[in-house]
């Protein structure tokens, strides 16, 4: 069993606070192949309660986190635009160290996002 994990955390730039309730997906890419591990729902700390990807479900691999920025915008007051200039954010990334903490944030606001790897 692997001691790694993975947790991400969604900060909004433009309000400068934590990004909560936004809806997060992940995704083992194989290939053509994409399969669903996970939703989750950040909390008001823009983070999710548990890791998305914990220890026990943790392998070496490619994956992809899919924030659901658009709603989250919708949410949260931005105003609105037909079609949004940033509404689905995926981020796939590979994961090589089966026993390393792996953390993915992502700061976003309605008209940019970045991400790195975090600690």
């Amino acid at each position: 069993m692997a001691d790694g994990y993975l947790t991400t955390h969604v900060l909004d730039t433009a309000k400068g606070c934590p990004a909560a309730g936004l809806r997060i997906d992940l995704y083992r890419i194989n290939g053509e192949t994409r399969s669903h591990l996970a939703t989750m729902v950040t909390n008001d700390d823009g983070r999710t309660d548990a890791p998305i990807l914990p220890k026990e479900d943790f392998a070496v691999g490619v994956y992809e986190l899919v924030f659901a920025a658009g709603d989250y915008l919708d949410a949260s007051g931005t105003p609105p635009e037909a079609p949004r200039f940033l509404d689905v954010v995926p981020i796939r990334f590979g994961i090589s160290d089966p026993a390393a903490h792996y953390h993915v944030p992502l700061l976003v606001s309605p008209f940019g996002y970045s991400t790195y790897r975090g600690s």
